[in-house]
């Protein structure tokens, strides 16, 4: 049996939109690492990594965690209340990236 994979959109602040030639969503495909796990925002962030390089260092530090001026909203909930990269997407899900506030 397959994987689950599901789509995702990335909504981006327009301080983001410049690594991905002005658009304001990203589209990638989020893949579970076994037939029993649902896809994750941290997969999706890996999908984003081979797509878009540059805006997925933005996003991430180099140990691969959420850069802490930076906050991901998976369907209306922020992900660090949900499980942070571990947290499962559901289909079409839709992840609004947000500079933090200080």
């Amino acid at each position: 049996m397959a994987k689950p994979v599901t789509m995702v959109v990335f909504v981006l602040p327009s301080t983001l939109r410049h690594w991905v030639s002005g658009e304001t969503e990203v589209k990638v495909f989020a893949i579970g690492a076994d037939r029993d796990s649902p896809p994750t925002l941290g997969s999706a962030l890996d999908t984003l990594r081979r797509t878009h390089p540059t805006l997925e260092e933005r996003l991430r530090d180099d140990y691969g965690r959420i850069r802490r001026h930076i906050n991901m909203f998976v369907c209306g909930e922020n992900a660090q209340g949900i499980g942070g990269l571990d947290c499962a997407l559901p289909p079409g899900a839709e992840v609004y990236v947000l500079p933090a506030l200080a």
